[in-house]
């Protein structure tokens, strides 16, 4: 009948606001968690770029260029989720949805591209290692560990259904490794002298 149609087309109507609603807030969260990842690791690098060009650390700059590209990244990620948040158009029937597509491709060869870099530049260094101080290096280490589980957590509250916002958190759960690595080649270095442990530590950066 008429009055059935029209139910029937209401509840079509309000389930598909509904859906949109969750879309949008489930965005807002996304955009949310990337801004606060961004700051924290975006802040840290510009301490760590100051500690590794005063330590002469390979490790320490291996780690700010994976933080500065996981900055680039997670800025990337950032506007992504704000560009997919502008409504559909006749010619964009999903809207701009499939940006956060693009920003991920994106920080995968981002990342393969900075490691390259910090293998060639750990391999010069394997022949005759600088002396570096391992306390530094080790602090600045578990600092950078902290910050990078603290961008993390942010990241997974905010759920793994955006493919965007699970490429940012696999860039810096690596770079999360990454300090770890750091850590270690601060111990060694303090703890026996060990110089070619910083070189080696950048080479399990490029890995990761």
């Amino acid at each position: 009948t008429p009055a059935e149609t029209v139910f029937a087309q209401a509840t079509l109507n309000l389930t598909f606001m509904h859906h949109q609603h969750g879309l949008e807030a489930r965005a807002l969260r996304n955009r949310r968690a990337l801004g606060i990842a961004l700051a924290l690791i975006a802040g840290f690098a510009a301490v760590e770029l100051v500690a590794g060009l005063l330590a002469g650390s390979l490790a320490l700059l291996a780690d700010v260029a994976h933080m500065v590209s996981d900055t680039a990244s997670l800025g990337l990620a950032f506007f992504a989720a704000w560009l997919s948040l502008r409504p559909a158009t006749p010619r964009r029937s999903f809207g701009f949805r499939r940006a956060e597509i693009l920003a991920a491709l994106f920080n995968g060869v981002a990342l393969v591209a900075v490691s390259i870099w910090i293998f060639v530049a750990a391999i010069g260094r394997l022949g005759d290692p600088p002396d570096v101080p391992g306390g530094w290096i080790l602090a600045v280490g578990v600092a950078g560990l902290a910050v990078n589980v603290a961008a993390a957590w942010v990241l997974a509250r905010a759920g793994a259904e955006s493919l965007n916002v699970s490429a940012a958190l696999g860039h810096v759960l690596a770079d999360a490794l990454g300090s770890a690595g750091v850590i270690v080649a601060g111990g060694v270095v303090l703890l026996t002298g060990w110089n070619y442990a910083d070189p080696l530590a950048a080479l399990a950066i490029a890995l990761l």
